[in-house]
This record gives structure tokens, sequence and C-alpha cells, in this order.
């Protein structure tokens, strides 16, 4: 059990790097002082450009994944895979680094879930792509793709992998209730724009 906490801790502290922040900053920006202020990949692409942003979500990404081969490589079975991986997540979204903010989790959710599920991971990047090309709103690709996650989970893999992604699903809505309200209103701003 001990081993289990030390990576469940590990995977938060890994969680809360935060990678959009490390990306601007090497640019001399503030990201917590344009855009929305949020930290992830989206912000940066509206704040820096492509190539920022694309290192942004790579390692937002890979923070997920990473969290889920610590598990996968102690042998601690799926249930607690996705706890490391959860874990990870929250420390995105609660950053250490960040007096315990953060960013919505969307990159990190679906690098957690390239190991952990990986059919469901390309599904829900595919539907994510989908909506946002067809919107330009990447918040609402996020909130429909991961929306879908634990039917897709139920569908395409394994059950017992079902409450880890209605926990990411649940984690993702929370995170993007200011998005929704704007999405409703109409003020919601959509992927690329700059600022």
């Amino acid at each position: 059990m001990l081993k289990i906490t030390l990576l469940i801790i590990c995977a938060f502290i890994m969680g809360s790097i935060p990678v959009g922040m490390l990306v601007a900053k090497a640019k001399g920006v503030d990201l917590k002082r344009v855009g929305s202020g949020n930290i992830g990949a989206t912000n940066v692409l509206r704040s820096l450009g492509k190539g920022p942003a694309a290192l942004t979500l790579l390692g937002d990404m890979l923070k997920g994944t990473l969290a889920v081969a610590l598990g996968r490589y102690f042998g601690l079975g799926t249930f607690y895979e996705g706890i490391i991986g959860l874990s990870a997540i929250l420390g995105h979204n609660f950053s250490v680094f960040l007096g315990f903010r953060g960013g919505k989790g969307v990159a990190t959710s679906l690098g957690v879930f390239i190991l952990y599920s990986p059919r469901t991971a390309l599904i829900t990047f595919v539907i994510w792509m989908a909506v946002v090309i067809t919107t330009k709103y990447s918040s609402l690709g996020a909130l429909i793709s991961f929306g879908l996650l634990p039917l897709n989970i139920i569908l395409f893999d394994s059950k017992d992998k079902l409450p880890v992604a209605l926990l990411v699903t649940l984690f993702i809505l929370i995170r993007h209730t200011d998005n929704i309200q704007r999405l409703m209103k109409g003020t919601e701003r959509r992927i690329g724009e700059r600022v």
C-alpha cells in the first residue's frame, strides 16, 4: 500500500508541472496574464501560436501517459493504473506549483487513456477533432468527446475501466462550467482566435 500511495503522490506532482506556463515563460510571456489565463494548449495557441501549443499539448498528454505507465511498470493492475492516472489529472487541475490552481485536464486525461484504453483514446480524439473542425470550439469538443467516454468504454473496452472513465468525465464537466455558460451565451472564444 505504501508503494501505491507513493506512486499516487508522484503522479500528482508530475501532473502538477505547468507545461504551458513553462513554454510561455521561455517565450517571455506570463500565460496567466494573457487570453483566458488558462495554462492549457488552447490558450497557448491563442497567445503564442501553433508550435508552442503543440509542445504544450504533447507535454500535458505525456504527464497522463507516464502516470499510467508507472502503475503498469509496478504491476498494480487496471484499477490502480486508473487511480494513478486520475492523480496526474488532478495534479494538472490543481497544481502544487500554482497554489492548487491549474488547467482543465483535457490533454492530460487523453494522455491517461492513450495507455489505459488506447482504442477509446483514439475515438475520443477523433470525436474531439470532428467537433473542433466543425464548430471551432475546443471546449465543446472536450465536453462532447469526454461526455461520450463512458459509453465508449462500455462498447469498446472492459467495464472495469468504467469507474475511471466516469470520474474523468465528471472532472471535465466540472472544470468546464464557465465554458458551458459562455457557450450558452454565445461568448465562448473559438479555437485559434488570437488575443
